[in-house]
């Protein structure tokens, strides 16, 4: 009995063994895996749009946040006060151009006026030509009757006297009429003058507007939000302390988007494609798979981005088995699996090949 049983175990043993062979030799080249792998996800380092003092934080070291919350605080009142400068300056600038403008309206109507009085001093001014003409027409006509003793000499002396009080009624009027000409032409010009610093005003306007609106848009940075939803750590900075434009305030992980990088070796992508379903083990997570799918290649093997890259060129060449980022989309079910995963975090890939 006991060598019938000893036979037994022996043969069952060699079906195990011979059955786990089978297995493995139809589905080995199935599968191709590596252990070269990690949890990867986006990281992003909050910092300051502007120089000034931290007055209020939102939250505490390691605590989930949601899109739009807000994280920091910055001291306002200078920033409000260059605010209200520009909005200040900018109605001004408004004010200015309305001044011009009414003056240069009020300029063209004025030079209309005095252009219609030209017209009513040139009609004056023929008015006076014609009386001396008269004039000096009976003023000669008299000189040749006084000559003949046919006119007396109050007569002849008051042709005289007519003649005079024309001539400079004449001239008086030829002088008004002239300087009415360049009063005109003066304030004509005066108005074009207003005209064109219109545009300039305008202009002026439109710097002002932009001013305000980089106030507007420095005062806005004041206030610091959470561009996604995410776990906040590695705060690096306390209330009431000076940061300047461009530091580092505290960095956030977006919990809701991960990924495994697998670094498979050169000779592993034969058949390895882009949609293959993948068997994920996280070595944080024993005992829990999780699934994924292969979503792209990596550009380039993994010496070509170090930071001084191998030269084969040079020295004695050794082969070595190069390896090759590819990128598998991690499928959560949303049962709250992403609540444990964190961005390097040790992984095992498996990709079903066929």
């Amino acid at each position: 009995m006991k060598s019938k049983k000893r036979i037994l175990i022996i043969v069952a043993a060699i079906l195990i063994i011979f059955s786990g062979g089978l297995f493995f030799l139809l589905t080995g080249d199935s599968y191709e895996s590596t252990d070269n792998a990690q949890v990867d996800g986006n990281v992003l380092s909050i910092r300051s749009g502007l120089s000034g003092y931290i007055t209020h934080i939102y939250f505490k070291d390691n605590e989930r946040v949601k899109k739009g919350q807000l994280l920091f605080t910055l001291d306002t009142v200078e920033l409000r006060a260059k605010v209200d400068d520009a909005e200040a300056a900018l109605e001004y600038a408004k004010a200015d151009l309305g001044i011009a403008k009414n003056e240069a309206v009020a300029g063209f109507q004025n030079s209309g006026s005095y252009s219609q009085n030209s017209k009513a001093e040139a009609n004056g001014v023929a008015s006076a030509k014609a009386s001396l003409e008269n004039a000096i027409k009976e003023y000669r006509r008299m000189g040749k009757l006084f000559a003949i003793k046919a006119v007396t000499q109050e007569q002849y002396d008051n042709s005289l006297l007519a003649f005079r009080t024309a001539d400079a009624a004449y001239s008086k009027t030829v002088n008004q009429y002239k300087a009415s000409l360049s009063s005109a032409g003066s304030i004509q010009t005066q108005a074009k003058v207003k005209s064109q610093q219109m545009n300039l005003k305008l202009a002026v306007i439109k710097q002002r507007e932009a001013d305000l609106t980089m106030a507007e848009n420095l005062l806005n940075k004041a206030w610091i939000y959470a561009p996604f939803s995410g776990r906040i750590t590695k705060r690096a900075v306390q209330n009431g302390q000076y940061v300047s434009t461009g530091q580092s305030l505290c960095a956030l992980i977006d919990n809701e988007s991960y990924w495994i990088t697998a670094n498979f070796k050169e000779t592993q992508l034969q058949h390895i494609r882009t949609g293959q379903k993948v068997e994920i083990r996280i070595d944080a997570l024993p005992g829990k798979g999780l699934e994924g799918v292969v979503e792209s290649y990596s550009g380039a093997t993994g010496a070509k981005f170090a930071l001084i890259p191998a030269d084969n060129a040079t020295g004695n060449f050794v082969k070595i088995v190069q390896r090759v980022q590819v990128r598998i989309r991690l499928i959560v079910t949303g049962n709250n699996e992403g609540d444990n995963l964190f961005p390097g975090l040790s992984a095992f890939v498996k990709v079903k090949t066929n």
